[in-house]
């Protein structure tokens, strides 16, 4: 698909009729066009304001609201990690996707981002030709998609503070009715791995619940997150790190060992075969799903096949439903099922997929997941 083919059913007017406000922040004239572009041949979006380094992004803000920030990491004058703090504070429900290309110190420098407030991170392809199928149609792809959820989060979160600039009060017509949660028993069960799907908000949500599940679970732990190569490395460094448990990017025909955690690498898909051995990973370069690879879905359909009704998954915040369908075979073999709630969810696209459907024994908020998973893990249920 080409950046500049307009995506069928994407609608990112809001309910008032306004489009998605953004700022581009970027040192490079011929990106600041490029993502304009690819933005502006998209129903919905209106580019407000652009910058070549942190400080005019500030200045900017300060004189206009604004909904998204796609902003660069290397810029003069001031970089994008340390604009970040400064243009929270001056609106602090303004997202910000952090663009870089992919190397292991834009990783880091990424994973850095998103604790300091950014919300989303995308890679920046090699080149912006529109016939390289796999660099500058994905990332047009992505960002569009990227920039449409988080400008309709910034703006569902109402009136906020744009320097001296109020925002418009965008309303809902009508009162939305939440549509009741269908929960199952959780099985009475130990389960034999625990699997982990995450995207957008992840690599927080992950820290955060791998913290309180530590390393003395008598399960190994597989995780799926969509991350490109190269971040996917320092998020498994960083868990390890953080978290003190033994946590590793996966690799090909690595054997699962109880207490550790193994992290699908970027643009692989992580499945797995039973050996002699044991459960061993298998990466595979097999087609994306649900435009992501690695995709959650495969790695919970790849459990299946061997786990059956062993399995305990657990969905975190992330845009779109991947891992809707892995998890559905999960659950109706007789495996457990948890999701991360919507009040403490980055984006509840997965999270909320499989709780609508009536898939999850337990939905609940972020800092309860950890000590749930514990206590399933043991066998004695919720």
């Amino acid at each position: 698909m080409s950046a500049t083919t307009p995506l069928s059913g994407v609608d990112t007017q809001n309910e008032a009729g306004l489009p998605c406000r953004v700022m581009i922040a970027d040192d490079s004239i011929v990106i600041r066009g490029w993502i304009r572009r690819a933005l502006e041949a998209q129903s919905g979006f209106r580019i407000v304001s652009t910058a070549a380094d942190g400080q005019a992004a500030i200045d900017a803000l300060r004189r206009t609201p604004v909904d998204v920030i796609v902003l660069d990491i290397e810029m003069p004058v001031m970089d994008g990690l340390t604009a970040i703090p400064q243009l929270k504070a001056i609106d602090a429900g303004v997202q910000i996707i952090m663009a870089s290309t992919l190397t292991s110190k834009n990783a880091e420098i990424s994973l850095k981002a998103l604790s300091l407030g950014a919300t989303d991170y995308i890679p920046k392809p090699q080149t912006l030709k529109d016939n390289d199928l796999g660099g500058a149609q994905e990332f047009g792809r992505d960002l569009v998609e990227k920039v449409r959820v988080l400008g309709d989060l910034a703006r569902r979160r109402g009136v906020r503070m744009g320097g001296a600039v109020a925002r418009p009060i965008v309303r809902p017509k009508a009162p939305v009715e939440k549509k009741k949660l269908v929960l199952r028993s959780m099985p009475c069960f130990k389960p034999e791995i625990i699997a982990i799907g995450s995207s957008t908000g992840g690599p927080q949500a992950l820290f955060e619940v791998i913290k309180t599940m530590g390393s003395s679970l008598s399960q190994p732990v597989v995780i799926t997150q969509h991350m490109p190569p190269s971040f996917t490395t320092i998020l498994a460094e960083h868990i390890a790190r953080q978290c003190e448990v033994s946590c590793k990017e996966a690799q090909d025909n690595d054997v699962l060992k109880p207490g550790h955690y193994y992290i699908a690498p970027g643009d692989f898909h992580m499945t797995f075969v039973r050996k002699p051995e044991g459960s061993v990973v298998k990466l595979t370069k097999d087609p994306p799903e649900n435009f992501c690879r690695p995709a959650v879905d495969v790695m919970m359909r790849s459990l299946g096949e061997i786990y059956r009704n062993k399995i305990l998954a657990v969905i975190l915040t992330g845009m779109g439903q991947d891992g809707l369908k892995g998890t559905q075979g999960i659950v109706e073999a007789g495996g457990g099922l948890i999701a991360q709630d919507e009040a403490t969810s980055v984006v509840w696209g997965m999270p909320g997929a499989v709780a609508n459907a009536g898939l999850c024994s337990a939905v609940l908020p972020l800092n309860a997941i950890g000590a749930a998973v514990k206590k399933a893990a043991t066998g004695t249920g919720l």
